[in-house]
């Protein structure tokens, strides 16, 4: 089991306040970056292989470095707190237990990227996280941490999946519909009102103080060639102790079944597990020696996105999860592009429809074919990975759907 970073605080009572946290070394690390050079912060993060932990897995420190050095307005810190990828529940637990490792990391972020404004878009139905990290950042200023060069807005989102995506979240913080915008322009170029901006979830954030402090070679220590670190894994479904564990971006996908959440529940015999929240492609019994870092799920054709790993034992119906899905992104889809609008409400119409006993077989084909052609076409990745569960869910459990056919 790998040195625990992220949730070294959570067992203690106090862990969500300013005294807590300073008494576990809080803040020492932005006190070493205020005599770092911006540019020699980003250098560290870049040497620790901290890559996005929020979905996409894109190298922080690169990021960071994309905001042109020349820009004299504004630039902006935008941090990712949305968290509605099904299966995912890890940042809601930073929020509560341990809000200053964020703000901390937002200062030291801040300095990098040389911002003296950031924001925080929290959930809409994270109320308990809202409070309790509003009233860090109230804390912080009353101490003099906030407000001196840099300040903090905490904005509440309203509910949309969509909002977690940065340009449909950045459209909603600047008071617009919650829709996606084309790339490039990316937002470290043209972001936030039409300014530079930074966009990262909660724990890529949170592991800057650890990086600052002890050093971008024991950092990327932690993890695996290309992804430094650890990482905290929700894991919920049928096993023995569900709940969010961290341990090293190395560790296997049956390491975390087994060893972090007590095995399989309920028959106790593993039928299929979700690696990386609802839009990564399902993974059957047999493909669980995987390491759960970016390039290790990336190679069995599935994705780590944002660690929700979810476990379905043999009583599981493929079919039925795949339904619960399918109304998931038929209900999300923003409407902007019309391959996402049209075909995730068609796809959950013809799962609707095979799962009630009124399917055909080749309605299977159907859908794998307009699921495949709507790849790539769309202005975000939401379609992609609606299609991911389409695809795999199918392929991988064809027998299950077909038996529930007519003809």
């Amino acid at each position: 089991m790998a040195e625990i970073v992220l949730m070294r605080n959570f067992g203690r009572q106090d862990s969500h306040t300013l005294a807590g946290y300073r008494a576990t070394g809080g803040y020492t690390a932005w006190e070493k970056a205020k005599g770092m050079e911006p540019a020699a912060i980003t250098e560290e993060v870049k040497k620790s292989n901290l890559r996005g932990l929020g979905g996409a897995g894109f190298p922080t420190g690169m990021k960071w470095s994309f905001v042109p050095k020349t820009h004299t307005g504004p630039v902006y810190l935008v941090i990712n707190a949305d968290e509605g990828e099904p299966g995912t529940f890890k940042d809601r637990y930073l929020l509560e237990r341990d809000p200053h490792a964020l703000i901390e990391g937002m200062l030291i972020t801040a300095r990098a990227i040389r911002s003296a404004k950031g924001f925080v878009y929290i959930r809409g139905e994270y109320v308990q996280p809202w409070r309790i990290f509003s009233g860090a950042v109230k804390d912080a200023y009353d101490a003099g941490l906030l407000g001196n060069g840099f300040d903090i807005v905490v904005h509440r989102g309203a509910g949309a999946y969509i909002c977690g995506e940065e340009t449909g979240l950045l459209s909603s913080l600047e008071g617009k519909k919650g829709w996606p915008k084309i790339k490039p322009p990316f937002p470290a170029i043209k972001g936030a009102f039409g300014e530079p901006t930074v966009v990262n979830n909660v724990e890529t954030i949170a592991c800057v103080p650890p990086i600052i402090n002890r050093g971008a070679e024991w950092f990327a220590g932690l993890g695996t060639k290309t992804q430094g670190g650890t990482r905290m894994y929700s894991v919920s479904g049928r096993v023995t102790k569900p709940g969010v564990y961290e341990d090293s971006c190395a560790v296997t996908l049956r390491q975390l079944i087994h060893d972090h959440a007590g095995g399989v529940s309920h028959t106790g015999k593993l039928k299929a597990v979700v690696p990386g929240g609802g839009s990564a492609a399902i993974l059957t019994a047999d493909e669980i020696d995987v390491a759960m870092d970016v390039d290790g799920l990336k190679a069995k054709g599935s994705m780590i996105g944002s660690a929700g790993v979810v476990v379905m034992d043999e009583s599981v119906s493929i079919p039925e999860a795949l339904l619960v899905l399918a109304r998931f992104y038929a209900h999300e889809s923003c409407g902007q592009c019309t391959p996402c609008r049209e075909s995730t409400g068609w796809i959950y119409k013809m799962v609707h429809r095979i799962v009630d006993g009124h399917g055909r077989k080749d309605d299977l084909d159907t859908i794998l074919d307009v699921a495949k052609r709507g790849g790539g076409t769309t202005i975000c990745a939401f379609y992609d990975g609606a299609i991911g569960p389409y695809i795999s869910y199918i392929e991988k459990f064809r027998g299950e759907f077909e038996a529930l056919c007519r003809s």
